[in-house]
């Protein structure tokens, strides 16, 4: 199997996280915004790797994966566009 190239990520392939979904965790969901163009910055800092930019309705945005996402809110902190939110995770 050939791995991907992932520059930007901690996790280049999925890791522990994809195979437990660990996003159960989280205390905070980060939230994407109508603001996001779809950039791709989120998705170099995710440490999870649980973030994909995809075409939504003809514009590309980020995906989040709550499955997986720990709720680290690193992405909301580097998006350029402030394009993401946070809010307390509903249990």
């Amino acid at each position: 199997m050939k791995e991907r190239l992932n520059p930007g990520a901690v996790a280049d392939s999925p890791g522990s996280s994809k195979q437990n979904k660990t996003g159960s965790w989280r205390s905070f969901r980060p939230i994407v915004t109508d603001k996001c163009v779809g950039c791709g910055l989120c998705v170099q800092y995710c440490p999870e790797a649980c973030i994909e930019i995809k075409d939504v309705k003809g514009k590309k945005t980020a995906v989040i994966n709550y499955d997986f996402c720990k709720g680290c809110l690193i992405c909301l902190g580097e998006c350029p566009q402030k394009a993401i939110k946070s809010e307390r995770e509903k249990k």
